[in-house]
């Protein structure tokens, strides 16, 4: 097993590196290995962080140690994710295994050949493209060759032209029958078939809509085959018993009793206000940035139709504000929370102000003290013209007690 196994454990050579190295998982399981912490830390930031990169730092490790409780790991958590018991707790892991996946594939395309680590190899798009049987349907574009062929909308006349690529191609063309099984049309109207260029059976995708469509391969792959048929009580089930426990006790702390409902952005914590004020300035949000953002935004309980609203006059995108809350927003549990202030701090997000993970640990628990603190609170979508209310005199005018709020330590 080697690097590249650990870091895409779901390709076919990591299953192979696994059966290969006859290692026995429930010996691991009982010897309390590395595998197992790192296995529990990926499925509990799957469900709380949409991720499931470790907090240690950087992926992978020197050492061949690192690696092997790398990918063993994988088969551990979905043991794991298995005996949760949770339907949405499986959608929800299954989607931080690809996010996580497609960000390390979107670097290691980023990374130049002659920079490409020995010990941490890369993988090339041709290889994923392989991996998931898209080696033929999926051609890059020759450079002038989109213009003409997204003129010709989906008319289905002219083909897309397959010659010599270039180096980074910004488009590509993928056959309509993949194209129609990875996307849908509830990520936007955009996704939509009549509203592609379509020649010689394919659609026109941009190099970013096509690593989208990768992530929903790889989301398939990792939810195909859980949950597992497990004996409680028994096996491998009885030696992670104390772990399962641990992550369904984590879920049930994390999940509060409702959402504050209402919208004060004067009473945002400062890392939010942050984010939002930077996409004001039509600034693009970093992937990690519109997660936190979006995640509070549906966590204090605003609609997919109110997010767009709020960032009505910022550089979000409205579909991809829809098509991310609706995604968040989880009525049948294991809701995604926005990630812990240490998280956020991690990703430069934040900067823990007036040492505020002293008495709030995530953006909610912040915002939910300082509702709680407030004398009067005039909700967002009940002010005239209230997406223009945002800034700080709004909040001066509509909340009392906000710095008593701040006075009494519930500050960020």
């Amino acid at each position: 097993m080697d690097a590249l196994d650990a870091k895409y454990p779901f390709f076919a050579a990591a299953r192979e590196a696994v059966a290969d190295a006859a290692v026995s998982l429930p010996e691991l399981v009982a010897a309390d290995a590395p595998a197992v912490e790192r296995g529990r830390e990926r499925v509990e930031r799957a469900l709380m962080d949409g991720t499931v990169a470790s907090e240690s730092g950087a992926f992978p490790g020197e050492s061949a140690y690192d690696v092997q409780a790398e990918l063993l790991s994988y088969p551990i958590a979905r043991i794991l994710v298995s005996l949760l018991d949770s339907e949405p707790a499986i959608e929800k892991y299954a989607a931080a295994e690809a996010a996580t996946a497609v960000d390390r594939i979107r670097e290691d395309l980023a990374t130049e050949d002659e920079l490409r680590s020995v010990s941490v190899p890369t993988v090339a798009l041709d290889d994923v493209l392989a991996e998931f049987g898209l080696g033929d349907a999926v051609r890059p574009e020759s450079p002038g060759a989109g213009s003409a062929a997204a003129g010709a909308g989906n008319s289905g006349s002219g083909t897309p032209d397959t010659g010599s690529p270039g180096r980074a191609p910004a488009h590509y063309w993928i056959d309509v029958g993949p194209y129609l099984r990875l996307t849908s049309p509830s990520w936007g109207e955009s996704w939509r078939l009549v509203n592609r260029a379509l020649a010689g059976g394919a659609v026109r995708v941009s190099r970013e809509e096509l690593l989208d469509a990768l992530e929903a391969a790889v989301e398939d792959r990792v939810r195909e085959g859980l949950p597992f048929e497990l004996a409680v009580g028994e096996g491998v089930a009885a030696e992670l018993e104390e772990g399962v426990a641990d992550l369904k006790r984590l879920l049930s702390e994390r999940s509060y009793a409702g959402p504050a409902d209402v919208v004060a952005p004067e009473l945002f914590p400062p890392c939010m206000t942050n984010l939002i004020e930077k996409a004001e300035r039509d600034a693009d949000l970093t992937p990690p940035e519109s997660f936190a953002l979006m995640a509070f935004l549906v966590g204090i309980g605003m609609t997919p139709d109110e997010v767009v609203a709020f960032c009505a006059d910022t550089s979000l995108d409205a579909e991809g504000i829809r098509y991310q809350t609706e995604y968040l927003k989880d009525d049948r549990g294991t809701q995604y929370p926005p990630p812990t202030c240490e998280t956020l701090a991690n990703y430069g997000i934040c900067h823990n102000e007036a040492d505020h993970m002293q008495v709030a640990a995530d953006p909610l628990a912040y915002y939910e003290k300082r509702v709680a603190a407030a004398d009067e609170i005039t909700d967002w979508r009940d002010r005239e013209d209230g997406g223009d209310e945002r800034g700080a005199d709004a909040g001066t005018r509509e909340v009392a007690g906000a710095d008593d709020a701040a006075d009494s330590g519930g500050t960020e």
